[in-house]
């Protein structure tokens, strides 16, 4: 394929590449998309499941514990496919300066990827915090909590409100992650965009910040992007599949 052998050649003339990654990226690991038929906000309304609302009310509270108890005994059991490991072996090759995720799961740790390599602006599922005094805990935790009859979990130290270390409708974003993801777009040399509809800002803002700079811009998505324009090339294809190939492509002429 044509387009595999050009993001191919690509990668071997770049030496500070971003991936970025969104729901799509995980889906080839059982992890289901929020936004698709099916998935969690066709169960879940999240314009009710907003921050706002999860703190003044324990009814919300609930029903948002609710649909993370859901989503969390799928994360947890999930597995990274070729695409995280893919990812991985760019790292193990020195080709990767950082993954930008919008994917909550820690499937590209889970895969290899060092934790201060990875930028996750919308949150971990990995952790809960005390919204009171600021405790962490592992996100098994909580479920621990729940199934032994706690609806809402409470901090074990102040009895304050538990949440997911997710970003929840409403919540600001990660200042850290969001500053470095914006830092790491505008100084790599090829960003390779995976699995994301483009759509939720300020994360789709990476491609276009990295393109503007200077950087060349690979797309790999089963459906069009609002950002498709920007890219100088794009494949509609499974993203596990695709980049597994062309990390393939790119072992075998380094090692030719």
């Amino acid at each position: 394929m044509e387009q595999i052998e050009a993001v191919t050649d690509m990668i071997l003339q770049s030496k500070k590449i971003v991936v970025f990654t969104g729901a799509g990226f995980s889906t080839e690991s059982g992890v289901p998309d929020f936004r698709s038929p099916g998935g969690v906000w066709d169960t879940f309304d999240p314009s009710e499941l907003n921050y706002q609302n999860i703190l003044r009310s324990e009814e919300i509270r609930e029903k948002y514990w609710r649909m993370h108890r859901m989503f969390w005994e799928t994360i947890r059991e999930a597995e990274p496919n070729a695409g995280h490991y893919a990812v991985t072996e760019l790292n193990d090759m020195g080709k990767l300066d950082c993954v930008i995720t919008q994917n909550t799961d820690g499937l590209h740790q889970k895969a290899g990827i060092p934790d201060d390599m990875v930028l996750e602006l919308h949150g971990t599922m990995q952790w809960v915090d005390c919204l009171d005094c600021g405790k962490r805990y592992p996100r098994g935790h909580a479920h621990d909590k729940m199934l032994a009859g706690e609806l809402v979990p409470r901090c074990d130290s102040c009895n304050g409100i538990l949440k997911p270390a997710t970003v929840a409708f409403g919540q600001m974003m990660p200042q850290r992650e969001t500053r470095e993801s914006e830092e790491r777009s505008s100084s790599c040399d090829m960003l390779l965009a995976a699995g994301s509809s483009l759509v939720v800002y300020p994360a789709a803002q990476m491609p276009v910040i990295a393109k503007r700079s200077g950087a060349r811009l690979v797309i790999i998505n089963l459906t069009p992007t609002p950002h498709d324009h920007h890219a100088d090339i794009v494949i509609n294809e499974k993203t596990g599949e695709t980049l597994s190939r062309i990390v393939a492509r790119v072992r075998e002429k380094l090692q030719a």
